[in-house]
């Protein structure tokens, strides 16, 4: 039984939501579209350096961490945004938090990365 507000769901329509979520997301958000161009980039990296195979999945899977964390961040920016356009302390506390979101998951990816390298390269 479904509600007036809410669609019922199924698989394809699922699917369908999450890539217009990500269309979306891509048109709108050239930070996004950055985050996709550093993903592409560290996966060909990734498999063109001359480590175990670990090693390449554990970096090819960090890099999806700053991709999802810029999604949760555009949601609450979507979000605050659909409450108010004025200035509000609270607001921009919210798009503060999901920045600081996106940029500790670079710090993340980027320690993966350190300690994966020196793990293969050093050790």
């Amino acid at each position: 039984m479904s509600s007036l507000n809410k669609p019922d769901y199924t698989l394809l329509k699922n699917t369908r939501y999450a890539l217009n979520g990500f269309n979306e997301v891509f048109k709108n958000e050239p930070s996004f579209r950055l985050q996709i161009l550093l993903f592409i980039v560290g996966m060909i990296i990734a498999w063109y350096l001359p480590i175990s195979f670990k090693h390449h999945a554990v970096l090819s899977i960090s890099l999806f961490i700053p991709v999802i964390a810029e999604m949760i961040n555009s949601a609450i920016e979507r979000t605050v945004d659909l409450v108010t356009f004025e200035y509000n302390e609270l607001a921009k506390r919210a798009k503060d938090a999901g920045a600081a979101l996106v940029f500790l998951s670079l710090a993340m990816l980027a320690f993966i990365w350190a300690l994966t390298l020196f793990e293969s390269f050093y050790l």
